[in-house]
């Protein structure tokens, strides 16, 4: 099954409420919180009180993504404010192996992230740990980037090494006319930040991102 995320980062947070109850009434079963501290990655964007804020009004997945760079000292605020998913990347400060226990600890799950000059071969040692694994298309910190083709191969190892049923995520630059392009490689969840809320309306751009990707709803 193929599963739509779109990405906060590129709403409009003056209607945030607004903006994800209509991508949820449209079909959209995660929801994409990008977390950026200005350190790990350059851009600030926000933090769990946001999230906290939204989370009583939806019942979409929040797949929480923290590009941050101590990711453990905050793992027990993100869950504590309803995420169901929490993602950090390789390469940040804090103990990846911890990190993950304390994911576990709070019984929601967890993935490990790598840009796309981290080969997939940096996420295998962790199969064990993980639910899923998270393969960036762009550069980790900024929206509207575009996608980079390059990463094709890697979507490709990742889907061979954890299996046809692992959790395979690809986010950056995904849109209406790339959007088979990860699928054909692997992926099965699908960010979309500026597809989605960069549209005139959302609610329309994820009820044609679905139809036209047939993805399951």
């Amino acid at each position: 099954m193929i599963l739509l995320a779109p990405s906060i980062l590129s709403a409009d947070f003056s209607r945030l409420g607004e903006e994800v109850s209509a991508v949820e009434a449209a079909g959209a079963q995660y929801l994409h919180i990008d977390v950026m501290d200005g350190h790990f990655v350059p851009n600030i964007s926000f933090g769990a009180p946001v999230m906290k804020s939204i989370r009583k009004m939806s019942q979409m997945v929040f797949d929480v993504h923290l590009m941050i760079s101590d990711p453990l000292r905050y793992i027990d605020d993100f869950a504590a404010a309803g995420a169901d998913i929490i993602t950090f990347h390789i390469g940040c400060s804090s103990d990846i192996d911890e990190t993950l226990d304390k994911i576990k600890s709070h019984n929601i799950k967890c993935g490990l992230a790598v840009n796309p000059d981290i080969p997939a071969e940096r996420l295998f040692p962790y199969r064990d740990k993980i639910d899923m694994a998270l393969i960036m298309s762009v550069f980790a910190g900024f929206g509207g980037q575009s996608y980079i083709d390059g990463v094709n191969a890697k979507i490709q190892a990742a889907r061979t090494f954890f299996g046809p049923d692992f959790d395979i995520e690809v986010d950056g630059g995904i849109n209406l006319t790339n959007k088979t392009v990860p699928i054909a490689n692997g992926a099965n969840v699908l960010v979309a930040g500026t597809a989605i809320f960069g549209a005139q309306s959302p609610k329309e751009a994820v009820c044609s991102f679905l139809n036209e990707t047939e993805i399951d709803n």
